[in-house]
């Protein structure tokens, strides 16, 4: 009897799994972004990561390739967790995404822009600008 469970446990798992990542990254039913949100330029842009999406595996999940990321460092701000909070005396160690306007809007639904984070424009350590998703209040 056990066993039958730990099989079963042991093949729905990873139809959970997909059935989440669907649900997140893909569905039209996971998120709907707010009416406020300006629409997304095309062309290029960059995008300072710092938390799970410094992982290719994830990148090429959410946008469909891993890229070609660089090491940057975003001053001012320190990391807690999965967000990222003001201190003029540090440095958040992460990596800069070069995405297309279709990439930022799968970005976005994995961030729930809007919802759980909000994407502003912040300075580098290099002085380039780059998109940084930063936990709404």
């Amino acid at each position: 009897m056990p066993l039958r469970y730990f099989l079963t446990g042991l093949l729905g798992l990873p139809l959970l799994v997909t059935g989440y990542l669907w649900w997140t990254l893909l569905s039209p039913f996971g998120y709907s972004p707010p009416q406020e949100l300006a629409p997304i330029a095309a062309g290029e842009h960059r995008v300072f990561v710092y938390g799970t999406l410094r992982y290719a595996p994830l990148r090429w999940l959410v946008y469909g390739r891993s890229g070609d990321p660089e090491p940057a460092n975003l001053p001012g701000y320190r990391r807690e967790g999965l967000d990222i909070s003001r201190d003029d005396e540090a440095s958040v160690a992460g990596l800069l995404l070069r995405v297309d306007a279709g990439e930022l809007a799968r970005l976005d639904r994995y961030e729930r822009l809007g919802i759980r984070y909000e994407r502003v424009e912040l300075p580098l350590m290099d002085g380039r600008l780059a998109w940084v998703y930063r936990r709404m209040d």
